[in-house]
């Protein structure tokens, strides 16, 4: 309804809110002919519908044909058919059929038959695959006979076959409302030349207008005709029957209340929260108004314009509704394509870690709950879209899937692998040959760590078992070499003479003499041999402290002072066989930790992406730049000290 679609007061041209609008020259034709018989009846042409948001299902291609059936707001879809498998959904949907009558299950049908055509293709893609996988040619691919579909094919042809039938009822029994209609006007049109009481026959005449008003819908084609024929004969009636003046003005005071408290319940629509509730209350309004006859013609002009201009602020709001509802979807569809964007990003990403996967599904599991937050696309791209976003998802997971399955059998292999380097530890581990065991064992620990993980529940257990006898090991050959040589006390007494040579020295501004010299310190302590190991931690322990003392006073950077440290260190491991074991396992930590920042970079730099969008966007940015700076010089310094300590083999 528009404001633009009120017909004067003096319009015999009547409409419901389905009608095409008459053309310009109609209305005033009709028009002259109302105002030449006196006529004191007012109409409005009501034509605007409220835009049909559609539910976010998924349908196929084929859509049923269009139908009569008018299905109450109350009955649309809220069930979720998703997690029912093609079998039940044959059976959900002959208990519709059983249940409930057929203008009321139109958005289950949709949902049921779009739900299970996606799970149908579904099922012949795994086919395919299959078929494929085996060696054969996708060109000769013939799917599987499938009963459920062919049971769902029956089923929707039988909704569709009972849908026209009830149509075809709905047309019939607005050809018998029209039928009745023209006879109720027949016998208004007798009642002019009724000689009975006066008061009898305006009850008689009353009495038909009610029949009138209770008969349900005609054929759209015959509604104006109708009308105009209706009202003339009503016209006709109060210009010639001769009522009596105080039954007439008791009748035309009598509706003249009836359009003012409609006045008033329109006026109260624009307090109304939903605008499409007013709408439609306004609709039943408009048909009430023509049904209630004329009122005094000194009131006719006032209470029509009352009403009219209640009537144009409603349209106004309700258009203005629709054009804020079009933006809204306009923006809701650019919201989710960019959703589908990432998702698709996500979805042809070649990961290859646990770890990855992990992070990654985290991601589309976000994507997901935004998805959920945003409202409906425009119609006609609602379904598109969202098919879109749940084929991105559908083969993230699906490609997840297809990971963890080859992980598996991955792991297995290397459980195998290095339950056999267990074994040949624990062939070793009492073994005197020091040296070559000792290169042996490091061979075996090498492989080890070649090897990739194992199924989670073995993993500590089996590392336990192969460090335990390495240990053993290493720990039976620390034992015999520090009761060997009596040559420990010279050397102790050796490294005591150094550790005070280090003390003695002062750092002169010559950096490169500084450094130098702290050099051949180092050299000097590799090249002196073990001492008694009950001295071995505190010697240490001061040599340490005085070489770092130095290190800490030359003028250069923190990083190159901190592998120079370490380096000291790995020199004071050197031929320990002991320590140079313990700084093996500290590699892997060290390594770990290279990986791991490596992880972040790549998470923070894919970050950038998004925050670029967001507000505050540059100091974001540049906090996460520092980040990445700082965890790359990080990563240069671990690959040196893990080069250090390769070198030790």
């Amino acid at each position: 309804m528009n404001t633009n679609d009120l017909n004067d007061p003096m319009d015999q041209s009547f409409s419901n809110a389905e009608d095409t609008r008459a053309t310009s020259t109609e209305s005033e034709s009709i028009a002259e002919q109302a105002k030449a018989a006196h006529v004191d009846d007012e109409e409005i042409d009501v034509t605007l519908q409220p835009i049909d948001l559609e539910e976010e299902s998924i349908s196929e291609d084929e859509e049923d044909e269009d139908s009569n059936i008018d299905e109450d707001e109350g009955d649309k879809l809220n069930i979720d058919f998703s997690n029912l498998s093609k079998d039940e959904l044959v059976q959900t949907l002959k208990q519709l059929f059983e249940e409930k009558p057929i203008y009321k299950i139109k958005a289950e049908i949709e949902s049921i038959k779009s739900i299970f055509y996606r799970k149908h293709k579904a099922d012949v893609e795994r086919q395919r695959k299959a078929f494929v996988e085996t060696g054969g040619d996708v060109a000769q691919f013939v799917p599987a006979d499938d009963n459920a579909e062919i049971q769902i094919k029956e089923l929707l042809k039988i909704y569709r076959d009972e849908r026209t039938k009830y149509n075809h009822d709905i047309e019939q029994q607005k050809q018998h409302n029209l039928e009745q209609k023209l006879q109720i006007i027949e016998q208004i049109k007798e009642l002019v030349n009724n000689s009975e009481d006066v008061n009898r026959t305006f009850q008689e005449f009353r009495q038909l207008q009610q029949k009138f008003r209770e008969i349900g819908p005609i054929p759209q084609a015959n509604l104006n005709d109708l009308w105009e024929n209706y009202h003339h004969h009503v016209q006709n009636f109060y210009d010639f029957i001769k009522i009596n003046k105080e039954l007439r003005d008791l009748d035309l005071k009598k509706n003249l209340e009836e359009k003012i408290s409609l006045c008033e319940k329109t006026e109260e629509l624009l307090l109304e929260p939903s605008v499409v509730s007013a709408f439609k209350k306004l609709q039943k309004f408009h048909e009430q108004w023509r049904e209630i006859g004329p009122v005094p013609r000194e009131n006719q002009n006032e209470i029509w314009e009352r009403f009219k201009e209640a009537t144009g602020k409603i349209n106004k709001k309700h258009q203005e509704h629709f054009e804020g509802l079009r933006d809204e979807q306009k923006k809701n569809l650019d919201a989710k394509t960019l959703l589908c964007e990432k998702a698709e990003e996500l979805a042809s990403m070649v990961i290859k870690s646990n770890k990855e996967w992990n992070q990654r599904s985290k991601d589309m599991i976000e994507l997901q709950k935004v998805w959920k937050t945003i409202g409906f696309a425009p119609k006609k791209d609602n379904n598109k879209i969202y098919e879109r976003f749940r084929t991105a998802c559908d083969s993230f997971f699906g490609h997840k899937r297809e990971f963890y399955v080859d992980a598996r059998e991955v792991q297995q292999n290397n459980l195998q692998l290095k339950t056999e380097l267990c074994i040949q530890a624990e062939a070793l581990k009492d073994s005197n040959e020091w040296k070559k065991t000792t290169e042996d064992l490091i061979n075996l620990q090498k492989r080890w760590k070649e090897v990739g993980p194992v199924p989670r529940k073995h993993s500590e257990e089996l590392w336990k078992r192969f460090r335990a006898a390495c240990d053993y090991f290493f720990n039976q050959k620390s034992q015999h070499f520090s009761k060997v040589d009596n040559s420990y006390d010279n050397n102790l007494k050796a490294k005591e003479a150094l550790i005070a040579d280090i003390e003695a020295f002062v750092v002169s501004e010559d950096v490169e003499a500084n450094l130098n010299a702290l050099k051949d310190f180092q050299r000097r302590w590799a090249e002196i041999g073990f001492v008694p190991i009950k001295h071995k931690e505190d010697i240490q322990k001061r040599y340490r402290t005085a070489i770092n003392k130095h290190f800490e006073q030359l003028n250069i950077e923190e990083g190159k002072r901190n592998l120079l440290r370490f380096k000291s260190k790995i020199d004071g491991a050197h031929g320990n066989a002991r320590q140079e074991n313990k700084l093996r396992n500290e590699r892997d930590k060290l390594f770990n930790r290279l990986r791991q920042l490596e992880n972040d970079i790549a998470l923070w730099e894919n970050n950038i992406g998004f925050f670029a969008r967001t507000k505050n966007a540059e100091s974001m940015i540049q906090e996460v730049e520092r980040k990445i700076k700082k965890a790359k010089e990080e990563i240069v310094l671990l690959e040196e000290k893990i080069k250090l300590i390769d070198q030790l083999d």
